[in-house]
């Protein structure tokens, strides 16, 4: 149940209203009023078939702000480019013994990379990391030879998007104590990386609905003309 807070928040806008990109990001730091630092997060809705494969929209992207997120990585890997990875500031390094760890229950991490000679290691984890969204993959940039790129790209805020079933795509774009200018530069950012990926066979209209959202408070109606 929504607490007073929320529905305080709630006669400060008009929930049915779509509000323009500044107005929308003034009132969703206005109604973040919980006293820890709210994530906002962008909820959009896409005119596409995620069924189809060729329909799904996913990318990765370094939003020019970061996401205020301290973020624990995890590298499995060995010899040089294990010693690669701790010099670059992997939280967590190490090959077998880790598989074997994490095979136990262990995923005290946020992100995980690998290398492409660990991934015979690292597919045996698909039940215990895939549910948790944090299976290591090409197209996440997560399964590479470049370790140190992708540990510097994931501490300075790479953000994964992707569609869910639904043709939704979820994903943070800072706290609310960036204040709305840079949460702004965040967004224009994400939704043109978005816009590029639409699909060739997308047909009609492709953004059917772009909401914004603290971590406790309503999501607020963006008018966003691309």
């Amino acid at each position: 149940m929504a607490g007073k807070k929320y529905y305080d928040s709630l006669k400060a806008y008009t929930p049915s209203q779509s509000y323009d990109v500044a107005e929308a990001f003034k009132l969703v730091c206005d109604t973040a009023k919980a006293k820890f630092d709210e994530t906002i997060e962008l909820h959009c809705k896409l005119g596409v078939d995620p069924k189809h494969a060729d329909q799904q929209v996913r990318g990765v992207l370094v939003l020019p702000n970061g996401t205020g997120k301290t973020v624990k990585v995890l590298v499995i890997t060995k010899g040089a480019k294990a010693d690669e990875a701790q010099a670059a500031g992997a939280d967590v390094v190490g090959a077998e013994e880790i598989v074997t760890k994490i095979q136990g229950g262990w995923t005290d991490f946020d992100v995980c990379i690998t290398t492409p000679d660990m991934m015979g290691q690292v597919g045996k984890l698909g039940k215990v990391l895939g549910p948790k969204g944090l299976m290591p993959s090409p197209k996440s940039g997560t399964v590479t030879m470049d370790v140190a790129k992708a540990i510097k790209d994931v501490k300075a805020g790479k953000v994964e998007y992707k569609t869910d079933k639904l043709a939704n795509i979820h994903c943070p774009l800072g706290k609310k104590s960036f204040g709305p200018e840079k949460l702004m530069e965040n967004f224009s950012a994400l939704m043109e990386a978005i816009v590029k990926a639409k699909p060739a066979t997308s047909k009609g209209t492709y953004l059917k609905g772009i909401s914004i959202a603290s971590t406790m408070g309503p999501g607020i109606k963006v008018n966003y003309k691309q």
